[in-house]
């Protein structure tokens, strides 16, 4: 395949679309250039919007599939979703004392975000 630069290039709805479908699908920018047959630079230029909508829509859906299973009753998802948008994290603190032969471990949720 041949790469070419902005002189030749003119986009298409078809680019257009594949911009937008390897994007979401995680793709890096040279990856997808290499795809389209043209450079990163090129791709830049002429497909920012895409680029962006593409992984915008990716993370939606699977944005919104977590957050379905969150409601739903799935616990892992919702502990996942509770850390990375509600700021709640876990904390460990071990106490090296020793109190009548056992070391005492704790686990603390902060549900505050502190």
């Amino acid at each position: 395949m041949t790469i070419r630069g902005d002189q030749d290039h003119v986009p298409t709805e078809e680019s257009r679309a594949n911009v937008i479908k390897f994007s979401g699908a995680g793709l890096i920018q040279d990856q997808i250039a290499v795809l389209i047959g043209i450079n990163d630079k090129t791709l830049r230029k002429y497909y920012r919007r895409e680029i962006d909508l593409g992984k915008a829509k990716a993370n939606y859906k699977i944005g919104g599939t977590l957050f379905n299973k969150a409601v739903d009753g799935d616990t892992t998802a919702m502990i996942f979703y509770l850390k990375t948008q509600a700021g709640w994290k876990e904390k460990t603190e071990i106490d090296h004392s020793i109190s009548g032969g056992t070391s005492k471990h704790e686990l603390i949720i902060n549900v505050n975000g502190t």
